[in-house]
């Protein structure tokens, strides 16, 4: 429901503000790297896979291109981004628990990234 996915999205935006005060820019947020702690109904998130994190100072630009094509922002895909990439990729995933598909498709990865560049 709407109010689940509601209560999902605020313990990431948690997790995501907690690694930004600390420095770390996950840089590949994403669906599959949420883990529910145990099988309890009302089990906490966990972000997990921290391959692509990167300890940022504010104001100055990280430049690596990764991330995963879906989720990808755009300024990542331009080569030069902060951690607000991070801020971009959950709300791809805010959009895909709520509506069950991704905001950006193509028949390919290629496709989709340049939906993604665009904005459509």
């Amino acid at each position: 429901s709407e109010a689940d996915a509601a209560a999902l999205v605020k313990q990431m935006f948690s997790a995501v503000n907690y690694c930004h005060e600390h420095n770390i820019c996950h840089r590949d947020l994403k669906l599959e790297n949420w883990m529910f702690l145990d099988k309890s109904p009302n089990s906490p998130l966990k972000l997990i896979d921290f391959g692509f994190s990167q300890r940022f100072t504010s104001g100055v630009p990280l430049t690596r291109v990764c991330g995963t094509c879906f989720y990808v922002a755009p300024e990542v895909l331009k080569g030069t981004h902060d951690q607000k990439c991070d801020i971009w990729s959950l709300g791809v995933i805010t959009f895909m628990l709520l509506s069950g598909m991704p905001p950006f498709t193509g028949r390919d990865e290629q496709a989709i990234l340049r939906s993604v560049r665009a904005g459509k």
